[in-house]
């Protein structure tokens, strides 16, 4: 059988009602050409058609329709069980329109079910999503009306509670590598990530599928050497070489950058200080929490991404080791589109590896979003009204991080602050509050959190608050700010407040340098 073949024949090799497991984060690790030929067929002939799809992160990007939004045409897809689904909001308006069965499951379970499919396991065991919506007792993952089955089942071993997700098989995988030898063995020396690629094409050869990989070299003479290759050719049924290099990127944004596949110390780097504004000042009192014990962090994406941009600017980046959830350890996590990869690296291993990581409580400190906080300290970053953004690695590392900061600016929409003798002042008081009554579902269980006697904190740029035995505590306000009109008034439950209430630092709402000392 000759394995090398082109991306317009893939559709043809998929079956209707295939299951597809699908690998990337973000805008990484994304088989771009596969893609577009798959949909194209589609939309040409209506095939393949009522396909299942499994993955562990989302990726693609919304506005150019690539990633997992090729998938989301009606007809195309039956089922989707996913970790994140931010980035495909194709696949969630079918969801919202009982057009698919769907299901939200945390991005490290999946990782780690891909692993345990191939293997040929019944299913896999883990104590993450308890209390929030993936435990049976709530919604059991389930995300739509029309989605009735149970896979997730609670069971009580060993004297705990934990999840039972039951396994899954898959037909296809769709994977992508960078150089392919003559016996299809695959390398990844250009991919910023290695996530599950060896796992999923294991989990499908040994079901009897297909195996197709997306690659941009061919060794033509010579062989890939024993310890670069990632898949190997046993694995491999199909290899596509991309014709379009713009379907072959890194990420999206960039065709190739060695510093996120290269490790490199830099002498002496100079940063421009990035200016004071809200995102600054909740990224400062977040980094004032760290004590150079709490030597391991993980970073989400959006509002925590600026931590470390101050932790640079303050000279302290090099106390910590950051580590991102789809497997990059050390280095400078990037942001936007080329979240998931950083820049010079200590290591990269794959996803299902780092969750390992992160579920045995690897995690000192992790920095996570604020969007949706209750009374109890539940926190909401999966569903607002008709979008489902997915829990991604969010219950995995809450759930598991020594320590969690929340971190988010007091209420969204239109806020508008300015700093004005290094006090806070509120200009425009944003259209939406983010502390309310009830979460609209639960991403994080701050009853869950208490008992297990996890320190928990909430950073604001008005306010700090933590988690304490009876409740959500204020502990800090910063300065300029009035208690009853810029805080409680723009609550929807009335905090507990402690009888050491304290100021903000002051250091925080200055243009310039700290002088954290950590």
């Amino acid at each position: 059988m000759n394995k090398f073949i082109k991306a317009s024949d893939v559709p043809k090799l998929i079956n209707d009602g295939s299951t597809l497991l699908l690998d990337g984060f973000v805008t990484i690790s994304v088989p771009e050409e596969i893609y577009y030929e798959v949909e194209k067929s589609f939309l040409e002939t209506g095939k393949p058609r009522d396909l299942n799809l499994i993955f562990a992160a989302g990726f693609g990007n919304a506005k150019s329709g690539t990633g997992l939004n090729r998938f989301g045409h009606k007809g195309m897809i039956k089922k989707a069980i996913g970790g994140h689904w931010g980035l495909a909001p194709k696949l969630g308006e079918l969801v919202n329109q009982n057009e698919i069965i769907g299901y939200n499951l945390p991005q490290g379970v999946i990782a780690q079910m891909f692993r345990d499919m191939a293997a040929n396991k019944p299913g896999t065991l883990s104590h993450v999503g308890l209390g929030t919506f993936v435990d049976p007792d709530l919604q059991g993952g389930k995300i739509n009306s029309i989605t009735i089955e149970e896979i997730v089942e609670k069971l009580h071993l060993n004297g705990r509670d934990v999840l039972f997700f039951k396994g899954q098989k898959g037909d296809i995988a769709l994977l992508k590598g960078t150089t392919a030898d003559c016996e299809g063995n695959i390398s990844v020396e250009e991919e910023p990530l290695t996530l599950e690629t060896l796992s999923m094409a294991t989990a499908v050869k040994n079901n009897g599928g297909k195996v197709i990989v997306q690659v941009k070299n061919i060794l033509k003479d010579g062989y890939i050497q024993p310890k670069d290759v990632k898949i190997p050719g046993i694995m491999v049924d199909y290899v596509v070489v991309a014709e379009n290099l713009d379907f072959h990127k890194q990420t999206f944004i960039e065709h190739y950058n060695e510093k996120y596949v290269m490790r490199e110390k830099i002498e002496g780097l100079t940063v421009e200080p990035v200016k004071l504004d809200e995102r600054k000042i909740i990224a400062r009192r977040c980094a004032m929490l760290l004590t150079r014990d709490k030597k391991i962090l993980n970073y989400g994406i959006g509002m925590p991404e600026m931590i470390a941009t101050i932790l640079n600017e303050e000279g302290q980046e090099e106390h910590f080791i950051p580590t991102v959830e789809p497997g990059a350890i050390g280095g400078t996590p990037a942001g936007g589109l080329n979240f998931g990869a950083s820049i010079y690296p200590r290591a990269i291993v794959d996803q299902p590896y780092q969750f390992d990581f992160y579920d045995g409580g690897g995690i000192d400190t992790a920095f996570l979003g604020l969007a949706q906080c209750d009374s109890e300290g539940n926190i909401n970053v999966s569903k607002f009204g008709p979008k489902i953004a997915g829990c991604g690695g969010f219950i995995n590392i809450t759930q598991n991080a020594k320590e969690v900061v929340f971190c988010g600016t007091f209420t969204a929409s239109g806020l508008d602050i300015a700093i004005e003798d290094e006090k806070l002042v509120i200009k425009t008081e944003g259209k939406i509050k983010k502390f309310i009554k009830d979460v609209e579902q639960i991403t994080f269980s701050g009853n869950l959190a208490r008992k297990n006697g996890k320190k928990v904190t909430y950073v604001t740029e008005r306010a700090v608050f933590e988690l304490k035995e009876n409740g959500i505590t204020l502990t800090e306000i910063a300065p300029g700010i009035d208690l009853e009109k810029d805080i409680l008034a723009q609550m929807d439950f009335a905090p507990l407040i402690s009888e050491d209430l304290k100021l903000m630092d002051l250091r925080i709402f200055k243009n310039e340098k700290m002088g954290l000392q950590l």
